[in-house]
Protein backbone atom coordinates (compact mmCIF):
# COMPACT_ATOMS: atom_id res chain seq x y z
CA UNK A 1 0.00 0.00 0.00
CA UNK A 2 1.15 3.53 -0.72
CA UNK A 3 1.75 5.75 2.23
CA UNK A 4 0.55 9.33 1.91
CA UNK A 5 4.08 10.54 1.10
CA UNK A 6 4.39 7.84 -1.63
CA UNK A 7 1.29 8.88 -3.59
CA UNK A 8 2.00 10.19 -7.09
CA UNK A 9 1.62 13.92 -7.36
CA UNK A 10 -0.07 16.00 -10.10
CA UNK A 11 2.53 15.65 -12.89
CA UNK A 12 3.29 12.03 -12.02
CA UNK A 13 -0.43 11.16 -12.06
CA UNK A 14 -0.88 12.81 -15.49
CA UNK A 15 2.15 10.95 -16.87
CA UNK A 16 0.78 7.61 -15.62
CA UNK A 17 -2.65 8.35 -17.14
CA UNK A 18 -1.06 9.31 -20.49
CA UNK A 19 1.05 6.16 -20.49
CA UNK A 20 -1.99 3.96 -19.79
CA UNK A 21 -4.00 5.74 -22.51
CA UNK A 22 -1.14 5.30 -25.00
CA UNK A 23 -0.83 1.61 -24.15
CA UNK A 24 -4.59 1.11 -24.55
CA UNK A 25 -4.65 2.86 -27.94
CA UNK A 26 -1.62 0.87 -29.14
CA UNK A 27 -3.25 -2.43 -28.22
CA UNK A 28 -6.51 -1.42 -29.93
CA UNK A 29 -4.76 -0.40 -33.16
CA UNK A 30 -2.59 -3.53 -33.16
CA UNK A 31 -5.64 -5.80 -32.78
CA UNK A 32 -7.70 -3.95 -35.39
CA UNK A 33 -5.02 -3.62 -38.07
CA UNK A 34 -6.24 -3.95 -41.65
CA UNK A 35 -8.38 -7.04 -41.11
CA UNK A 36 -11.59 -6.55 -43.12
CA UNK A 37 -14.68 -8.55 -44.04
CA UNK A 38 -16.70 -7.95 -47.23
CA UNK A 39 -19.58 -9.58 -49.09
CA UNK A 40 -20.86 -9.26 -52.64
CA UNK A 41 -24.23 -10.64 -51.42
CA UNK A 42 -24.80 -8.33 -48.45
CA UNK A 43 -25.31 -4.67 -49.23
CA UNK A 44 -26.53 -3.63 -45.80
CA UNK A 45 -29.79 -5.52 -46.22
CA UNK A 46 -30.49 -9.25 -46.28
CA UNK A 47 -32.96 -10.53 -48.88
CA UNK A 48 -35.34 -13.49 -49.30
CA UNK A 49 -32.27 -15.39 -50.50
CA UNK A 50 -30.77 -15.28 -46.97
CA UNK A 51 -34.16 -15.67 -45.21
CA UNK A 52 -34.77 -18.95 -43.36
CA UNK A 53 -37.20 -21.53 -44.76
CA UNK A 54 -39.21 -22.49 -41.67
CA UNK A 55 -40.51 -20.93 -38.42
CA UNK A 56 -43.05 -19.06 -40.58
CA UNK A 57 -40.43 -17.78 -43.02
CA UNK A 58 -40.31 -18.83 -46.68
CA UNK A 59 -36.86 -17.78 -47.88
CA UNK A 60 -34.20 -19.71 -49.75
CA UNK A 61 -31.92 -20.10 -46.69
CA UNK A 62 -28.78 -19.53 -48.78
CA UNK A 63 -25.56 -18.61 -47.00
CA UNK A 64 -23.95 -15.41 -48.33
CA UNK A 65 -20.58 -14.96 -49.98
CA UNK A 66 -17.99 -13.64 -47.54
CA UNK A 67 -14.36 -12.69 -48.12
CA UNK A 68 -11.70 -11.32 -45.82
CA UNK A 69 -8.20 -9.94 -46.01
CA UNK A 70 -5.49 -8.50 -43.80
CA UNK A 71 -5.52 -11.23 -41.16
CA UNK A 72 -3.05 -10.75 -38.31
CA UNK A 73 0.33 -12.44 -38.43
CA UNK A 74 0.27 -15.85 -36.80
CA UNK A 75 -3.24 -16.73 -37.98
CA UNK A 76 -3.60 -20.53 -38.14
CA UNK A 77 -7.34 -20.76 -38.94
CA UNK A 78 -10.54 -18.76 -39.16
CA UNK A 79 -14.03 -18.95 -37.70
CA UNK A 80 -17.15 -17.23 -39.06
CA UNK A 81 -20.35 -16.42 -37.18
CA UNK A 82 -23.71 -14.82 -37.92
CA UNK A 83 -25.50 -13.51 -34.84
CA UNK A 84 -28.77 -11.65 -34.27
CA UNK A 85 -28.58 -9.64 -31.02
CA UNK A 86 -32.16 -8.39 -31.53
CA UNK A 87 -33.86 -11.81 -31.39
CA UNK A 88 -36.56 -11.84 -28.69
CA UNK A 89 -34.84 -14.57 -26.66
CA UNK A 90 -33.00 -12.55 -24.04
CA UNK A 91 -29.71 -13.91 -25.38
CA UNK A 92 -29.81 -13.30 -29.15
CA UNK A 93 -29.76 -15.97 -31.86
CA UNK A 94 -26.84 -17.82 -33.45
CA UNK A 95 -27.62 -18.30 -37.15
CA UNK A 96 -24.26 -19.66 -38.29
CA UNK A 97 -21.05 -20.81 -36.66
CA UNK A 98 -18.22 -22.12 -38.83
CA UNK A 99 -14.87 -23.17 -37.36
CA UNK A 100 -11.56 -24.71 -38.46
CA UNK A 101 -11.42 -22.80 -41.75
CA UNK A 102 -7.81 -23.26 -42.96
CA UNK A 103 -5.57 -20.17 -42.84
CA UNK A 104 -5.07 -20.29 -46.62
CA UNK A 105 -8.85 -19.84 -47.20
CA UNK A 106 -10.05 -16.23 -47.41
CA UNK A 107 -13.53 -16.66 -48.87
CA UNK A 108 -16.75 -18.61 -48.49
CA UNK A 109 -18.84 -18.75 -51.66
CA UNK A 110 -22.58 -18.09 -51.92
CA UNK A 111 -24.50 -21.21 -50.87
CA UNK A 112 -21.40 -23.04 -49.61
CA UNK A 113 -22.95 -23.92 -46.24
CA UNK A 114 -23.31 -27.67 -45.79
CA UNK A 115 -22.19 -28.27 -49.41
CA UNK A 116 -18.88 -26.80 -50.51
CA UNK A 117 -16.91 -26.02 -47.36
CA UNK A 118 -13.19 -26.82 -47.34
CA UNK A 119 -12.14 -30.19 -45.88
CA UNK A 120 -12.01 -30.20 -42.08
CA UNK A 121 -14.39 -27.26 -41.62
CA UNK A 122 -17.09 -27.77 -39.00
CA UNK A 123 -20.46 -26.03 -39.18
CA UNK A 124 -21.78 -26.06 -35.64
CA UNK A 125 -25.44 -26.49 -34.75
CA UNK A 126 -27.24 -23.15 -34.96
CA UNK A 127 -30.10 -22.00 -32.72
CA UNK A 128 -32.63 -23.58 -35.11
CA UNK A 129 -31.11 -26.90 -34.05
CA UNK A 130 -29.37 -27.65 -37.36
CA UNK A 131 -25.71 -27.55 -38.37
CA UNK A 132 -24.91 -24.97 -41.02
CA UNK A 133 -26.48 -21.71 -42.09
CA UNK A 134 -29.87 -20.76 -40.69
CA UNK A 135 -31.13 -17.60 -42.36
CA UNK A 136 -32.85 -14.56 -40.91
CA UNK A 137 -36.41 -14.97 -39.63
CA UNK A 138 -37.34 -12.07 -37.37
CA UNK A 139 -40.90 -11.97 -36.04
CA UNK A 140 -43.34 -10.13 -38.33
CA UNK A 141 -43.79 -6.53 -37.24
CA UNK A 142 -40.49 -6.30 -35.33
CA UNK A 143 -38.17 -3.49 -36.29
CA UNK A 144 -35.47 -4.78 -38.66
CA UNK A 145 -33.01 -6.99 -36.80
CA UNK A 146 -29.23 -6.63 -36.99
CA UNK A 147 -27.34 -9.62 -38.36
CA UNK A 148 -23.68 -9.42 -37.42
CA UNK A 149 -21.30 -11.43 -39.59
CA UNK A 150 -17.86 -11.81 -38.01
CA UNK A 151 -14.69 -13.53 -39.16
CA UNK A 152 -12.18 -14.38 -36.43
CA UNK A 153 -8.47 -14.97 -37.03
CA UNK A 154 -7.43 -17.73 -34.62
CA UNK A 155 -4.08 -18.83 -33.19
CA UNK A 156 -4.86 -22.57 -33.52
CA UNK A 157 -5.51 -24.78 -36.56
CA UNK A 158 -8.42 -26.63 -34.94
CA UNK A 159 -10.78 -25.79 -32.12
CA UNK A 160 -11.75 -28.69 -29.80
CA UNK A 161 -15.42 -28.64 -30.78
CA UNK A 162 -17.88 -30.86 -32.65
CA UNK A 163 -20.91 -30.15 -34.81
CA UNK A 164 -23.10 -30.74 -31.74
CA UNK A 165 -21.15 -28.45 -29.36
CA UNK A 166 -23.44 -25.67 -28.12
CA UNK A 167 -22.90 -22.07 -29.23
CA UNK A 168 -21.69 -20.65 -25.87
CA UNK A 169 -18.92 -23.27 -25.64
CA UNK A 170 -17.89 -22.65 -29.24
CA UNK A 171 -17.96 -18.89 -28.59
CA UNK A 172 -15.73 -19.38 -25.56
CA UNK A 173 -13.24 -21.38 -27.63
CA UNK A 174 -13.28 -18.82 -30.44
CA UNK A 175 -12.72 -15.90 -28.07
CA UNK A 176 -9.94 -17.72 -26.21
CA UNK A 177 -7.97 -18.05 -29.47
CA UNK A 178 -8.80 -14.80 -31.30
CA UNK A 179 -5.91 -12.77 -32.73
CA UNK A 180 -8.23 -10.34 -34.51
CA UNK A 181 -11.74 -10.06 -35.91
CA UNK A 182 -13.65 -8.17 -38.56
CA UNK A 183 -17.43 -7.72 -38.80
CA UNK A 184 -20.14 -6.39 -41.04
CA UNK A 185 -23.79 -5.78 -40.18
CA UNK A 186 -26.84 -6.34 -42.37
CA UNK A 187 -30.48 -5.73 -41.48
CA UNK A 188 -33.68 -7.65 -42.13
CA UNK A 189 -37.33 -7.20 -41.16
CA UNK A 190 -40.62 -8.81 -42.22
Amino acid sequence: MLQSEDKPRGKETMMIKRLLTTLTLTVTVTLAGNFTLKSSDLMGQLTKVQEFDGFGCTGKNTSPQLQWEGAPEGTKSFAVTMYDPDAPTGSGWWHWIVVNIPAKVHQIDTGASSKEMPKGVIEVQNDYGNPGFGGACPPKGDKPHRYIFTVYALDVEKLPVKESTNAPIVGFQINAHTLGKASLISYYGR
